[in-house]
């Protein structure tokens, strides 16, 4: 397999997790956002959104995190990072839709490049902006998670999921940004457990760099 990557996108780096949770080898080709590599022509006739990741399995094309972490699942089925059972799964894609849906994209750097280059924001608004939406979203997931008594050593039960898949990267990016997270006490729990997995460990930016 290859993953067209960027270290720091955490959509990529949600495949990075699945992909080594999965024990599937695969080949990292790095794009780089910064320099603005996903516009390059070549890159647009393989992913016309010129976004990260797109993973090439086979001669197969697969867009967007979430239906790539899907696809791995169904390709190889063990660890699953989806339950089986169907209030679990139900909850599990709460989760994905809070993160995937509600935080991530409105704190996408294409949204922060327009909020700087054609809204006109100074750099300080512009991280008022992501730390105000992150929170917002990190608030209500840990509300979410507390009143849940499917949650336990992760967001679903005591393996991780698909939802523990999208919450690490976010949490990275809330570092990043130097946003307190200590006050979310199941969040970090989640995230201490999933840190001592060597899956989770071997995904991050500053691994993959």
């Amino acid at each position: 397999m290859i993953l067209y990557d960027y270290f720091r996108s955490s959509a990529a780096y949600r495949v990075r997790i699945a992909l080594n949770l999965k024990k599937i080898a695969y080949t990292q080709i790095p794009v780089d956002l910064v320099q603005g590599a996903q516009r390059n022509r070549d890159y647009l006739l393989k992913n016309p959104q010129g976004l990260v990741p797109l993973l090439e399995d086979d001669g197969q094309l697969i867009h967007q995190s979430i239906a790539i972490c899907e696809y791995l699942d169904e390709k190889v089925t063990e660890p699953s990072i989806i339950p089986t059972d169907i209030n679990e799964r139900a909850m599990m894609r709460s989760i994905v839709g809070m993160i995937a849906s509600d935080i991530h994209p409105i704190n996408n750097l294409r949204v922060l490049n327009y909020l700087s280059d054609e809204v006109g924001v100074t750099g300080e608004q512009r991280k008022a902006w992501y730390r105000h939406w992150m929170l917002v979203g990190l608030e209500s997931l840990e509300e979410f998670l507390s009143a849940s008594n499917k949650t336990g050593d992760f967001s679903i039960g005591d393996q991780p999921t698909l939802a523990d898949i999208c919450l690490i990267p976010q949490l990275y990016n809330a570092q990043r940004f130097k946003i307190e997270t200590d006050q979310l006490k199941v969040i970090k729990r989640i995230e201490s457990n999933c840190q001592n997995i060597d899956a989770f460990s071997r995904a991050h930016p500053d691994e993959n760099i």
